[in-house]
């Protein structure tokens, strides 16, 4: 076993005094995340010149920096219990800090994290991360992010873990992106970035705060697929290959005005390859969600930058007969289809009808799905924290279930990256298909 040594741990408060003490009130997709677990995600660096203290000194007082602008990071969810048997939460910027631990793990190189075994991601990896099974409901009493620095024989391993309901995706890589740039050029860069866009309350039909029957805020059993029958590849697709796939599946889609997009194509490649390697039946029910950024689909759209949490789900339906029985463009063409159904106006009526019963999934995942999450867009490779730019990002334990993509870009330009969990069998029966392996490879 990798032996992991937490050298300590501490919690980074923002700098200064919070005069304005926000509450942040939680919208209907906020709450839908409270059994979930925190997303976790890290970067792998080359090692640092500097001496590793100096490093840690400097990584603590500019995430303090950061965490003044991002300051929702650093409150505590607050939940109270009604008379009525139903609970109330919402986010108190009280500037509690945040949870930050350095650990050492010197007999792990760098090319144990890019080079494992059979292109299996390294069970030890779960261990480099700060939040492992934490679940949004917890944020209470844990910090709504949380940090692990991991020295590595010849590299740095830096983990988080955030709150769902505190923030998204690309809210946590806009913070992320700061922290860097604050620890590269100094704490006086704060200074230079713009005071932080709140979500706000968007909701006229909806009050706050949304009340939830108490038996709805209790964690339930494990996720779909059992964890120790999953495993985990990453899978590239490279320029060229994403360009293949775009142009094969328009190709295939009669003209209706109808485009598909690049992640659209690798997100059905995907989809067809893992239901072709399933074993199901062709009246089998199959699933595509995707997670999607809401902002400028509202009306009126939101601000791009604005903090908070606004991602909603698109599904995909059809069954594994149907599926097998169409080519890429029809699977690309569902995909389309149903993002472009998310409308300002099915969000909303979403709302409203969700708070007249609330019902909070125990797990997103359900059986014969594929979930893809996160986004190639996100600038993931941009963060230098002063010596030198990430060489390779992994996600951690979180949500994980069969059928879940975490997408990333890839470290050269244009390129793709699917960090991909599925059944052992499935997994690596789709590790060898000629038909999948055309248009990606494994990392």
């Amino acid at each position: 076993m990798t032996d992991v040594v937490v050298i300590s741990q501490s919690i980074v408060r923002p700098v200064g005094s919070n005069s304005n003490r926000i509450k942040i009130h939680l919208t209907p997709w906020d709450l839908f995340f409270l059994r979930s677990e925190y997303p976790q995600r890290g970067l792998l660096y080359p090692k640092p010149d500097p001496e590793t203290d100096i490093i840690i000194s400097q990584l603590k007082s500019s995430l303090s920096a950061a965490l003044n602008i991002f300051y929702p990071f650093a409150g505590r969810l607050v939940k109270t219990e009604e008379h009525d048997e139903t609970a109330t939460f919402l986010v108190d910027c009280d500037g509690s800090g945040v949870k930050f631990i350095h650990a050492s793990a010197k007999t792990v190189s760098v090319s144990d994290v890019l080079e494992p075994v059979n292109g299996i991601v390294p069970a030890f990896l779960n261990r480099f991360f700060p939040a492992n099974g934490v679940k949004s409901c917890e944020g209470t009493s844990e910090s709504l992010i949380a940090f692990q620095v991991t020295e590595l024989k010849d590299g740095v391993f830096v983990a988080f873990g955030y709150n769902h309901m505190v923030a998204d995706g690309s809210s946590f890589w806009s913070f992320f992106n700061a922290w860097s740039q604050i620890c590269s050029t100094g704490v006086d860069r704060e200074k230079k970035f713009p005071p932080l866009l709140l979500r706000g309350w968007f909701l006229d039909g909806v009050d706050y705060p949304i009340r939830i029957p108490i038996s709805e805020t209790v964690s339930l059993s494990s996720p779909v697929g059992s964890s120790s029958l999953l495993q985990e590849k990453l899978f590239r697709f490279t320029r060229r290959n994403i360009s293949e796939l775009k142009s094969k599946a328009n190709g295939e889609v009669i003209s209706d005005g109808r485009k598909i997009s690049s992640l659209q194509a690798v997100s059905a490649h995907m989809w067809r390859s893992i239901v072709r390697n399933s074993d199901l039946n062709p009246e089998e029910v199959v699933y595509c969600k995707l997670l999607m950024d809401m902002r400028r689909r509202l009306n009126p759209p939101l601000e791009k930058e604005c903090f908070g949490n606004v991602v909603g789900f698109a599904t995909a339906t059809t069954t594994a007969g149907e599926m097998l029985s169409n080519g890429l463009g029809w699977a690309a063409l569902q995909i389309n289809k149903t993002v472009g159904s998310q409308t300002d106006e099915g969000f909303r009526m979403f709302a409203e009808n969700w708070v007249k019963n609330p019902k909070i999934p125990n797990h997103v995942a359900v059986i014969n799905s594929v979930i893809v999450a996160s986004s190639p867009w996100f600038n993931v490779y941009g963060n230098d924290f002063g010596w030198g730019k990430p060489i390779a990002v992994r996600a951690g334990p979180g949500n994980t279930s069969d059928g879940k993509l975490i997408v990333y870009p890839g470290i050269e330009e244009g390129n793709i990256e699917i960090q991909t969990c599925l059944s052992s069998h499935v997994l690596e029966k789709l590790s060898t298909d000629a038909e999948f392996l055309e248009h990606a490879c494994v990392v």
